[in-house]
């Protein structure tokens, strides 16, 4: 399977990404690029976004971008941090870079904005298995 379509293949078979609205914008081998809209019953007590909204959004960036490479990626680790508050109807796009991958590990960093602001900044490692994706 070439790598810019697995992300559109995980997509399809993620009801949670789903559920929250994620869209892919851009995919491409090491990069890909989705959006979603924070709703209603994504805020908190305090009416902002809670902070697993963009999590969700970055973690989803980059499981989708570690697996463009064509092997079975899974998270090992991964740190976030929430540096705007948002709020209800704010369009969100999380944008993720593999900065390095070896044989058996990828470093990723995903960038979330709000517009050309930076509201979110996430960085993950994963392990890379050796089971291929398959269409």
């Amino acid at each position: 399977m070439k790598g810019e379509q697995i992300p559109h293949k995980m997509l399809s078979q993620d009801a949670f990404s789903t559920w929250m609205g994620i869209e892919i914008i851009e995919s491409e081998i090491g990069r890909v690029k989705i959006g979603m809209t924070i709703r209603k019953e994504m805020l908190n007590s305090m009416n902002y976004a809670h902070g697993g909204v963009s999590y969700t959004l970055a973690d989803t960036a980059f499981g989708f971008t570690s697996n463009t490479h064509g092997k079975y990626a899974v998270s090992i680790e991964t740190s976030i941090n929430h540096i705007e508050a948002l709020e209800e109807g704010d369009y969100l796009v999380a944008e993720c870079i593999i900065e390095k991958v070896n044989n058996k590990l990828g470093f990723n960093i995903v960038e979330v904005k709000r517009g050309e602001e930076l509201v979110a900044l996430f960085k993950g490692v994963v392990y890379r298995t050796q089971k291929q994706w398959e269409e």
